[in-house]
């Protein structure tokens, strides 16, 4: 987006979605960046929430699509964290956008990867892929999750090296947050895999729950529904797959209506 059209306020429904400026964009590889937005008083969302945003197209029109924020609920911004596609309706256009710019933001964040969701217990696995780990760069800098959590475990899987980027900053910069730093400590894990690089631990979260190297590696017992909760964010056949595991398990899915063991994300940006 130019400079120019930023500089014309769009015209847009209100009802539907409120003008904010981006701040800050940080492209970590040509797969992957993220950006902060202005965030309007009225914007209310529970940690792990995803809301529609977007650009308006050549004719006018909005075009939005759904995106996990990034950013925790007490956060005075908005971050998002997103894929680049080269031929996507929004995200070929969208990783274009510079500081200054206007962006689209829905009014209303909808979700499942909430607490809400989950019923109390130990430990809280967070289990990702890609872009994934977006909601829960949001969930693991929430204190109510070291409140309500002993441990919480949040794992992210890409093909590369340089995609687990955005994750391992976001953790290490936890340990020396002014606002929860000591809540974390101790009590956060971040687990790291690698499906095309070599890596210290290699292969699909999947494969490494169900053959138990997850649980080894982190010296923690097998999932149990007693005391295992978690959230699934990724591509639709790592969330059917790593589903079906909790399921063998004895976890059962839950919902905002009907917490339970674990819950799952279906939303996607193109």
């Amino acid at each position: 987006m130019s400079q120019t059209a930023a500089a014309e306020k769009p015209n847009v429904n209100p009802k539907l979605a409120t003008v904010e400026k981006v701040l800050s964009v940080h492209h970590y590889t040509d797969r992957l960046f993220k950006f902060r937005c202005t965030r309007p008083q009225s914007f209310r969302f529970r940690s792990g929430e995803f809301v529609m945003i977007g650009l308006l197209q050549d004719d006018g029109k909005p075009l939005l699509r759904a995106y996990s924020v990034a950013s925790p609920s007490w956060d005075e911004e908005l971050e998002f964290f997103s894929i680049k596609v080269p031929d996507g309706p929004l995200t070929s256009k969208l990783q274009k956008i510079q500081p200054g710019d206007d962006i689209l933001l829905g009014k209303k964040p909808t979700g499942t990867l909430v607490h809400d969701a989950l019923t109390p217990g130990k430990r809280l696995y967070m289990f990702s892929t890609g872009t994934g780990f977006a909601p829960f760069a949001s969930v693991i800098r929430d204190p109510e999750t070291y409140e309500k959590f002993d441990e919480v475990i949040v794992t992210h899987t890409c093909r590369q090296v340089n995609e687990l980027a955005y994750s391992v900053e976001m953790v290490e910069g936890l340990i020396n947050d002014p606002l929860i730093g000591e809540m974390v400590e101790g009590k956060l894990r971040h687990y790291t895999t690698c499906t095309r690089e070599e890596h210290p631990t290699k292969g699909r979260i999947t494969d490494l729950i169900e053959s138990g190297k997850m649980f080894e590696d982190l010296g923690v017992p097998p999932l149990d529904p007693a005391t295992d909760r978690a959230m699934i964010c990724g591509s639709m056949e790592m969330i059917k797959d790593t589903a079906a595991l909790l399921d063998k398990a004895g976890l059962t899915e839950g919902s905002n209506a009907k917490p339970a063991e674990y819950v799952i994300e279906k939303a996607f940006a193109g």
